[in-house]
């Protein structure tokens, strides 16, 4: 009879030796996966296959940052162009319009009914034109807490003011006196509410606009330091290649740098011209436009003061007993030009920054011929005053709210030079903006074109010299 085996005892001897295998920390399912892998790379062939995907990784992560980080400053650039620049033009537009309506309800106040109907268009002209901007404003400011501050203060003194200006020529039109005290009433709204906020609403769409030049112009340094990182990968593997085969040239490596190479050129030279094209309309463009914009509001705020000086006939003094509408012209002068009634403006003053800035004789050219209105509008003013305050009031008003000779000739004068110089440095912004967001065109999809071929290129590369060991 034959000898037979217990199967039970094989069955517990199998199960202790599996449970002192696990306790002995012999691999399992994944452990050994791990030391295969690990096994693999000992040889050529896997250490190959490691290089190849480690080389196809570090490629797609440079073509994937790449075209992250340049679609997000192309649209940075497309927003300093298409947004953040027009509407910071129109907050300027806001504040001016809300200082020439002022301007005009004075000077309207003073001519009578001469200028009634010419004033009441251009007034309402204004008004319109600042409503209307303003509904655009709120359109655009959803997510700018301070910008839509602003605008629905702006929103609520503005029915107020255009109020106080109706009962003004009210009472004007039927001879009380006590319409000019609605209209200086007006002026301190004006003055002490409106402009204000309108240049609370202009400063916060500046800072908009400054911060998407910042996004616009900002190094892509991640995608830069991917680059350089996949190009010395490649071109390590290469060296690797020769070295161990003799062989110049592997096509698909090579394919795959010059890839590489490409994007990051690409993407240096083309960041950098639209870095150079951005400032450029910074420098020339953008702060220039905000100097000439603030010189014109000068301007219609210096004429404002000069009409309300003949409407209040000294009865606003400031705290030194100075007549306080003919102090706001001199202090609006000396911002406009700088101290003194003749010569060049001074290199503080808003002309003589604006002269600065313009970078061509044909954006200088009407700032020159601004001043040189201003110099002509001081020398009228003082004329005024002087017959005003011989008591020949007529004579005066003639002086200020007259035609030919009179200082809103020359006001006149000065807001179509700086006018003229608007539509110059508009241009100027427009061209260098443009030129700095067309730099960006078509990068991110270059890269991510380029960088897939790159990493084909690696893969096959690797995958011929794998095809020697088979």
């Amino acid at each position: 009879m034959a000898y037979q085996r217990p199967r039970g005892r094989i069955c517990v001897v199998r199960a202790d030796q599996q449970r002192g295998a696990a306790r002995s920390g012999a691999p399992s399912g994944l452990g050994r996966g791990l030391d295969e892998l690990r096994a693999a790379a000992t040889t050529e062939p896997g250490r190959l296959r490691v290089i190849g995907a480690v080389l196809a990784l570090l490629v797609l992560v440079f073509g994937a940052a790449a075209a992250w980080q340049v679609a997000d400053r192309a649209a940075a650039a497309e927003d300093v162009v298409e947004r953040s620049q027009p509407l910071t033009a129109d907050a300027a537009s806001i504040y001016r319009s809300l200082a020439d309506a002022d301007t005009t309800a004075a000077g309207g106040f003073l001519a009578g009914g001469k200028g009634d109907a010419a004033t009441r268009q251009r007034y309402g002209k204004d008004i319109a034109t600042a409503a209307e901007l303003l509904t655009k404003a709120a359109q655009s400011a959803r997510g700018s807490d301070g910008a839509g501050e602003q605008i629905a203060r702006l929103n609520r003194q503005l029915p107020q003011y255009t109020g106080l200006v109706e009962t003004a020529r009210a009472n004007n039109r039927q001879g009380l006196p006590l319409g000019g005290a609605y209209l200086r009433y007006a002026n301190e709204r004006m003055r002490t509410e409106l402009l204000p906020a309108a240049r609370a609403l202009y400063d916060a769409e500046t800072d908009r606009l400054a911060a998407d030049y910042a996004d616009a112009k900002a190094w892509p340094w991640a995608a830069l330091v991917a680059g350089v990182l996949a190009v010395a990968a490649l071109g390590w593997a290469q060296r690797r290649h020769y070295r161990r085969t003799n062989r110049v040239f592997n096509r698909g490596l090579l394919a795959a740098t010059a890839a590489s190479v490409a994007v990051l050129l690409w993407l240096v030279v083309g960041h950098a011209v639209a870095r150079a094209e951005l400032t450029a309309s910074y420098e020339h463009g953008a702060r220039s436009l905000r100097v000439l914009n603030e010189a014109r509001i000068d301007a219609l705020q210096a004429r404002g003061d000069e009409n309300l000086t003949l409407v209040a006939r000294g009865a606003v003094l400031t705290d030194d007993q100075q007549d306080f509408y003919e102090a706001g012209f001199r202090s609006r002068m000396t911002d406009l030009a700088g101290a003194g009634e003749r010569g060049p403006a001074a290199a503080r003053s808003r002309l003589g920054a604006a002269l600065a800035l313009a970078d061509d004789e044909a954006g200088r050219a009407p700032v020159r011929a601004a001043l040189a209105s201003v110099r002509q509008w001081q020398v009228r003013h003082a004329e005024a005053r002087a017959a005003d305050e011989k008591g020949d009031y007529e004579l005066a008003l003639a002086k200020v709210v007259g035609g030919a000779g009179s200082t809103g000739e020359s006001c006149d004068r000065v807001a179509s030079g700086l006018s003229r110089a608007l539509v110059h440095e508009q241009a100027e912004f427009r061209t260098a903006a443009d030129a700095g967001r067309g730099a960006l065109g078509g990068l991110p999809e270059g890269a991510g074109a380029l960088t897939l071929v790159g990493a084909l290129g690696a893969v096959l590369g690797i995958g011929r010299r794998l095809a020697e060991y088979r």
